[in-house]
């Protein structure tokens, strides 16, 4: 399945009705895969009601709205996990795919993001659905399935790009060269 991954923003109207979410309004997200790409629906309760149910989406949800939080001075600040993900998101291509689903985890046992769904693909491809628990927006985050022995090295390269350092490998056995044999 080759698709764009993008990060897709919680709305703050209904796509049908166009009425404003109200903090604390339960409102439906509904996620379709058209044309090769991802796109995002939010529904307040009454148009999720009345919407067509034959028409079935790629994933859905129900949230609470939560409005966004005021804009902060900009500051500068070092590259956050958030920041390289969001950079990653943006690019095309698969080099990046590891460190992006390892970004996605490290942020998931942070909080930052909630994992929404998993879904498999004919071809046996896992695609992992998160939301970001502030703003709402979807990541779509293609699961490179790992073998345990790859993951060090993944964690070990995003350290490296965060600016933490790297895990210490082990220590290695040093030969003593003041010691003599003994026959």
């Amino acid at each position: 399945m080759t698709t764009d991954w993008t990060i897709q923003s919680r709305a703050h109207t209904c796509a049908a009705t166009n009425r404003a979410f109200v903090e604390g309004e339960h409102f439906y997200t509904l996620l379709f895969f058209e044309d090769g790409q991802f796109r995002r629906e939010d529904l307040c309760e009454d148009a999720f009601k009345a919407r067509n149910d034959n028409v079935v989406p790629f994933s859905q949800w129900k949230s609470k709205y939560v409005p966004p939080p005021p804009a902060q001075p900009e500051t500068v600040s070092k590259q956050t996990g958030e920041d390289l993900l969001r950079k990653y998101m943006e690019e095309e291509g698969s080099e990046h795919t590891n460190a992006r689903y390892i970004l996605a985890l490290m942020l998931e046992r942070k909080r930052v993001l909630k994992e929404i769904e998993v879904k498999r693909g004919v071809d046996g491809s896992l695609t992992r659905i998160y939301e970001h628990g502030k703003t709402g927006e979807v990541f779509i985050i293609p699961d490179p399935q790992l073998r345990l022995d790859q993951v060090a090295d993944v964690q070990a390269q995003v350290a490296g790009l965060l600016g933490a350092p790297a895990p210490a490998a082990a220590p290695q056995p040093v030969a003593n060269t003041d010691t003599v044999p003994v026959s």
